[in-house]
């Protein structure tokens, strides 16, 4: 018997596809014809959530919508298509536009500017974990007719003027298309649009054609010269109580959201070991966005999310950056996708995902991110940088030791919408524990180095996470409508006694402040504070230790402090 894909039938098929008949259509017509394939198939999330519940008129407002993106789309495939150009370009855009589709209808996701340029950052093993079977039978499902409609079609030949006349003609068809098709439909868009105005990012694939665009524009603005300096005159003052070498240990945590911290009033205790250590615990934490690449050099700027301007914050420095002006030696240690900037120039170091057993697959369990800490904790003063994978979703259950799943049932697999919810909150709440070893065990090495240095650790997380609440998953809702989860996220203080002395802390008041609303604009200030470091570029409001100070070591630093200007 002939094997069903042997090459003798896989040949015989070609052949009967190469002698159905195939139509002339010119390369417009087929533009137009790719386009409302993906109008229908690519942005059922961007329809359901405008047009809301249906009712008598959902029909036709569906119908109108459709031929608003089939023109828009249609257009904008007009300004890229040439004849020769045609199959390659649409069968990209095809492939693309029901690749996006996939995560944003399967995830709820927003392609907006943040969110690519999360995803060109992102590294081939964070983006396995986000690819499988479902990806593969989607494409199948939706792609491949469009893709065979692209093939086997003839485009039509025709003269330069003739091709560039039509070209013309069929491009302001298709702006009056949408122009008409929005007017008649306004009446039922006018509300929902202007509640949402992010939606724009759930229509695909011009989500993803302005998105890439103004990424590229923004990154071509950033690599104009040299990052612009930010608090030339920090310098370090010393501080009435001791003068042993100090060793800050600045966390990073990955996707951890408040809501599942323990001790911050959570239900299951995901955090019994950071409790027996007598941590300061913030249990009112916002971030500065919902996804890496846009929280990681915000909580580090000197304005963060105030008056937000994420161009203004890549062009300048860092906190790190000041602190190592001022005197510091600062290094970063990795375990994720870089520091987004935030350390360019500084002493920098990924771990070596082949060193462990426990790097398989993916990269490295988050212990190893304390592999030789003592010895890089040397007789100067210290600020390392410690950047987590932490909670990174979707496989929340490679996050943490397989010995070490608490609670069970897991969710094992990589599209977390086919397990049942209680699997996926084991999987991520035992992804929580590990983080509460993982700084446990940090805390117990900083202790042991304080019989001859003054040690601190400092401990928050870029972002939270949608654990499928509201049929919402993952990261990256842009932050003004991102549910709480997203934004919201744990923080931890711990000092040695002798840091405690050194800077006059009263730890008491500190914890009784620590249920106060803060942000990720308080880091750059407090960090500063905490360190020392003297600089007009600090905001004493923003410093979350000052008033905690006792009066002489309050006094002696701000009588230090520049004025500012």
């Amino acid at each position: 018997m002939q094997a069903p894909f042997s090459r003798q039938a896989l040949s015989s098929l070609v052949g009967r596809l190469r002698r159905l008949p195939r139509p002339l259509v010119s390369t417009e017509l087929l533009a137009f014809a790719v386009a409302l394939w993906i109008a229908i198939t690519c942005n059922q999330t961007f329809l359901g959530k405008l047009v809301g519940v249906p009712d008598a008129s959902a029909g036709f407002v569906v119908a109108t919508l459709l031929l608003a993106l089939t023109g828009l789309h249609a257009f904008l495939l007009g300004i890229a298509l040439t004849r020769r150009t045609a199959r390659p370009v649409l069968g990209v855009v095809v492939v693309v536009a029901a690749t996006a589709a996939w995560y944003v209808d399967r995830y709820g996701v927003y392609l907006d500017p943040s969110m690519v340029r999360n995803a060109l950052h992102t590294q081939t093993k964070e983006a396995a974990d986000l690819v499988g079977a479902g990806l593969v039978v989607h494409l199948l499902t939706v792609a491949l007719p469009a893709l065979v409609l692209i093939a086997l079609v003839r485009i039509r030949t025709s003269s330069f003027l003739g091709a560039a006349l039509r070209r013309v003609v069929v491009m302001t068809a298709m702006l009056a298309l949408v122009a008409g098709s929005v007017l008649i439909a306004y009446p039922w868009l006018a509300a929902p649009i202007r509640a949402q105005h992010e939606l724009r990012y759930q229509i695909t694939p011009a989500n993803l054609f302005w998105s890439v665009g103004k990424v590229a524009l923004d990154t071509g603005k950033e690599a104009q010269g040299p990052r612009l300096p930010v608090a030339l005159d920090a310098e370090r003052r010393h501080s009435p109580g001791s003068a042993r070498p100090l060793a800050l240990l600045l966390v990073v945590g990955e996707t951890a959201r408040a809501a599942n911290w323990g001790l911050n009033g959570y239900a299951r205790d995901t955090t019994p070991l950071l409790r027996d250590r007598n941590v300061i615990n913030f249990s009112d934490v916002t971030a500065c966005g919902t996804d890496t690449e846009t929280s990681l050099p915000c909580m580090f700027a000197q304005t963060g999310r105030r008056d937000y301007n994420e161009t203004r914050i890549r062009r300048h420095e860092s906190l790190l950056h000041v602190l190592a002006r001022a005197g510091f030696r600062v290094s970063w240690r990795d375990n994720q996708t870089g520091c987004k900037g935030v350390c360019d120039g500084l002493p920098f170091e990924t771990i070596d995902t082949g060193a462990d057993a426990d790097c398989q697959p993916g990269r490295c369990l988050d212990g190893h991110l304390l592999d030789g800490l003592e010895t890089r904790v040397a007789d100067g003063d210290e600020v390392i940088v410690l950047h987590m994978i932490g909670s990174h979703g979707p496989a929340y259950d490679h996050r943490y030791p397989a010995d070490q799943a608490f609670y069970q049932p897991v969710c094992g697999q990589l599209d977390i919408r086919h397990c049942d919810a209680a699997a996926i909150v084991n999987s991520y709440d035992n992804s929580i524990r590990y983080t509460d070893q993982v700084l446990a065990q940090a805390i117990d090495r900083l202790e042991q180095l304080s019989a001859t240095h003054d040690t601190a650790l400092l401990y928050v997380s870029d972002h939270g996470e949608s654990l499928g609440e509201n049929r919402l998953y993952l990261h990256g809702i842009p932050w003004r409508i991102a549910p709480d989860v997203q934004r919201r996220v744990p923080m931890v203080m711990w000092f040695s006694d002798g840091f405690v002395r050194r800077i006059g802390l009263d730890a008491q008041c500190l914890r009784r402040q620590s249920t106060v609303p803060v942000s990720h604009d308080h880091l750059f200030h407090t960090v500063l504070g905490l360190l020392d470091v003297a600089t007009s570029a600090l905001e004493p409001e923003l410093d979350l230790v000052m008033p905690c100070r006792r009066a002489v070591h309050r006094d002696a630093v701000n009588a230090a402090r520049p004025l500012p200007g």
